[in-house]
């Protein structure tokens, strides 16, 4: 499958830049182990997978605000207008539409809609990154071709980037501020509600991906709207699929984050830079929030910024939730060699999940071992895992 590669091959690369690191329980300095994403605060462990709706809902009432700030909420209404439709030869004869979303009063913004051939309906891939990147033609033809629209808005038409001191969500009157990814996983959410009213669209089959801070935004959109059926975030790093207790070598600090990109977060998140320790959760929390619905992370290896190793550790411990709500099949992560892009390799390991876990096509997973098969795990309060 493109955008996996053997274990010997992904072991060597992980080598390479720790020859000098002991692959042992050492590397779990003190103060970096990953809290228990099971563990209430009250001090208990749940157990049941009926217990997991009031967990979850602890963990979004202590991460989000304290990460991410508040999420606006949904609009009494979302309009979906369409403004153009085109037949794209080059495309075997796809509908293009052009729309505006139109939430109720807010701003409105663009959206890019591609339908394959026939009636529908058709499972859903929702992108915003149109800011920066269209998706290539190969890509939109693999997607078209194997049965998926594809929609792409572009996320700085919601909240500019980079942003001011009136950064946020784009509204027609005030309101409090919302900082910049807590407004892109409302746009985000804010497409699924105009996808929802067309009978050309799956609702059970919607999928959100971005990559870098467009994953950052997709993860979070994904893990705070329960009608996404599939997550999939891309070289996304820290305050995305990454982790901020354990870095690999030459990854983004937390430090480094909110000296460039404050405006992302919350402000309080400032507070536990060189505290990383402190912080009452880490990133696999916020990859918990998405089980049991399915959750893919691709990482680049040499893509060393967005810490590929610390997203490893995460997806082993989120991993426990997945395993409680009977998803464990829901949730993968695939690791391929290069740089920080969304290519490809990235797109076809998307693709090819989404085949399994929304239309139950039969998996392509290889069953590699992941690259990092000798790093401990994350956490001593989990089990010994299976590989």
């Amino acid at each position: 499958m493109l955008g996996q590669i053997g274990p010997d091959c992904a072991y060597r690369l992980y080598r390479a830049s720790h020859m000098n690191d002991p692959i042992d329980a050492a590397a779990l300095r003190a103060g970096a182990e990953l809290p228990d994403p099971l563990l209430t605060l009250a001090g208990h462990r749940i157990v049941r997978a009926s217990q997991w709706p009031q967990r979850r809902r602890e963990i979004m009432d202590l991460m989000l605000p304290l990460a991410y700030g508040r999420i606006a909420p949904a609009p009494a209404a979302t309009r979906l207008i369409q403004l153009h439709a085109a037949v794209v030869q080059r495309l075997a004869g796809a509908r293009l539409l052009s729309c505006r979303v139109e939430p109720l009063g807010m701003a409105p913004f663009m959206l890019r809609l591609y339908l394959p051939a026939g009636d529908g309906p058709f499972p859903v891939i929702i992108s915003g990154d149109g800011c920066w990147q269209n998706a290539s033609d190969a890509i939109l033809g693999a997607m078209l071709g194997r049965g998926f629209a594809f929609a792409q808005f572009n996320r700085v038409e919601i909240a500019p980037d980079p942003g001011g001191a009136n950064n946020g969500l784009a509204i027609a009157q005030p309101a409090p501020q919302v900082r910049t990814l807590a407004a892109w996983a409302w746009a985000f959410h804010r497409v699924v509600d105009a996808l929802s009213t067309l009978d050309w669209i799956d609702r059970q089959a919607i999928a959100v991906v971005g990559h870098s801070r467009g994953g950052k935004a997709a993860l979070l959109a994904g893990a705070t709207d329960e009608r996404i059926a599939l997550t999939s975030a891309n070289n996304s790093g820290a305050g995305g699929a990454g982790c901020f207790r354990q870095l690999g070598p030459g990854a983004e600090t937390l430090g480094d984050l909110m000296q460039a990109y404050a405006y992302w977060f919350d402000p309080q998140l400032q507070c536990y830079v060189g505290r990383e320790h402190e912080l009452p959760f880490d990133q696999h929390f916020l990859k918990a929030l998405i089980a049991p619905r399915a959750l893919l992370t691709t990482e680049a290896l040499d893509d060393l910024w967005a810490n590929p190793q610390g997203s490893w550790q995460t997806h082993r411990a989120a991993r426990c939730v997945f395993e409680l709500m009977g998803a464990v099949q829901q949730q993968a992560i695939v690791f391929r060699p290069g740089g920080h892009a969304h290519n490809a390799a990235d797109w076809t390991a998307l693709l090819d999940f989404a085949d399994t876990v929304l239309r139950g096509q039969p998996s392509r997973k290889s069953g590699e071992s992941p690259p990092f098969a000798g790093l401990p795990p994350p956490a001593r309060w989990m089990r010994a895992e299976r590989n």
